[in-house]
């Protein structure tokens, strides 16, 4: 259910993103704004949606966040894979941004998705105005320097550190590089229904985390052609990782128990959440 609930989704999610990117005026920058928010597993707009149908809200509210998170997500891998951060040349299997077009274009680009998702959340549609007001807020939190950006700068920072982070310190790191914008798409839902957002919260960090660990695990055994990126990045950098620190099996087994810590979370909902449980089982099954 979860693999076909996911393509649903995600087809709805580019659909719906695709229309709105199409209606900009024509230049190189809307059109590396389409190259960089097309494809992807869509795996956040699918937690939008899917907290939101656990919420009996409909998909015609739930679509505008959806497709929000989809373009800051996209915005902030834009911004991660130019020479001054990541310096990364594929992105989701095809050249990157900057590569495709140049830096200025990728910065704008990126710039432009970001404000683009603060436009589609406060879209009307959405719901009444103190729900699309608390929305805007949070998804400023959790992309700004309290959540995403705070890890990626925490991650630029480790690089030339001279010491190696902490198992601790890594954790703290992907709760907000990677955590913030799974906590706020899972939590969606329950914003918009105006009902508690602490067991889906408590089910996203388990996740998110999950999430990272299983990139990390990725970039050591993936490959670059089914991952749609470089592999092995974090070893040529010398970073401390979940698995320099815990090693493959040991990687794996904390990535388990995160898993099960986050279904456990959602057992308020009963049978409703099982799409959300396989949602979480996926994130350590994949292989990109």
């Amino acid at each position: 259910m979860f693999t076909q609930r996911l393509a649903e989704d995600a087809s709805a999610i580019g659909a719906h993103l695709a229309a709105v990117l199409s209606d900009l005026p024509r230049s190189d920058v809307a059109e590396a704004m389409a190259h960089a928010a097309e494809g992807g597993k869509r795996l956040r707009g699918f937690l939008v949606l899917e907290s939101a149908r656990l919420h009996d809200v409909s998909e015609a509210s739930a679509i505008w966040p959806a497709c929000a998170i989809e373009a800051l997500h996209a915005y902030s891998l834009v911004h991660d894979d130019l020479p001054a951060m990541d310096d990364d040349d594929m992105r989701r299997g095809r050249p990157t941004v900057h590569v495709a077009w140049d830096e200025a274009t990728a910065v704008l680009a990126g710039d432009a998705l970001q404000a683009l998702a603060f436009d589609l959340v406060t879209h009307p549609e959405t719901g009444p105005a103190d729900t699309r007001i608390a929305l805007t807020r949070s998804l400023a939190q959790a992309g700004g320097a309290r959540g995403m950006v705070l890890g990626q700068a925490r991650d630029i920072a480790a690089e030339s550190a001279k010491t190696p982070l902490t198992l601790d310190e890594i954790t703290a790191l992907q709760a907000g590089k990677t955590g913030a914008l799974f906590g706020w798409s899972a939590t969606a839902g329950a914003v918009l229904a105006g009902a508690d957002t602490r067991p889906l919260a408590a089910y996203a960090a388990a996740m998110g985390l999950a999430f990272q660990i299983a990139d990390d695990i990725i970039d050591v055994t993936g490959d670059s052609t089914a991952a749609g990126k470089r592999v092995g990045k974090d070893a040529d950098a010398g970073k401390a990782t979940f698995v320099t620190h815990l090693g493959l099996d040991g990687a794996r087994r904390r990535a388990a128990s995160l898993v099960e810590e986050a279904c456990a979370a959602l057992e308020p909902y009963g049978p409703r959440a099982v799409v959300l449980k396989d949602a979480a089982r996926f994130t350590i099954a994949r292989d990109a």
